[in-house]
């Protein structure tokens, strides 16, 4: 008696099925090469998505601007994607960069340093581009960050970056 592997049902009922069409090897051949790299796919693209969990997002498209004078580039965080991954799992960012979080309308919005390994500092700017707070987001899980006020974006820079170019509440964002 010939042993068969442990391949998935699906494999051994179709290749049972091709032993008995003579004639149609050809396309036999075909459909047990398809079912197999159709549940090799299967079984591999979960693997991968989980992959995806752990790495950064890749650099998004920037836009240069001016806060009280003080240039910085920053990548723009826009589908709800990019917002979600943020920062997360960088290992550096630049001294004059950072990430804007850009959303439909001005709403109370809340932040998490899940994943992240830089500290940060976020402001959160209204519609008007004004910055209403600046809060210090230190490494670390179980965190949240909430605005005071509702907020149309969200800047986040490396910790300390507002406090040593004198950024405060109140200061007016110009984008270039």
């Amino acid at each position: 008696m010939k042993q068969t592997m442990n391949l998935p049902a699906i494999v051994q009922v179709r290749n049972a099925r091709c032993r008995s069409l003579a004639g149609k090897d050809v396309w036999c051949a075909i459909s047990l090469v398809a079912a197999i790299v159709a549940v090799i796919f299967l079984f591999i693209r979960p693997i991968n998505a989980l992959a995806d969990q752990h790495e950064a997002q890749p650099q998004l498209p920037t836009v240069a601007m001016l806060i009280d004078g003080n240039p910085l580039t920053v990548e723009m965080a826009v589908s709800s994607q990019q917002r979600y991954m943020g920062l997360s799992f960088r290992q550096t960012l630049a001294a004059d960069s950072g990430m804007l979080f850009v959303y439909q309308a001005e709403r109370p919005l809340t932040f998490t340093m899940r994943n992240t390994l830089i500290p940060l500092s976020i402001a959160f700017i209204s519609e008007d581009m004004v910055i209403k707070e600046i809060i210090d987001m230190n490494v670390g899980p179980g965190q949240l960050f909430d605005s005071r006020w509702p907020a149309k974006f969200a800047l986040e820079v490396n910790q300390g970056w507002f406090e040593e170019n004198g950024i405060k509440a109140g200061s007016t964002i110009v984008l270039q």
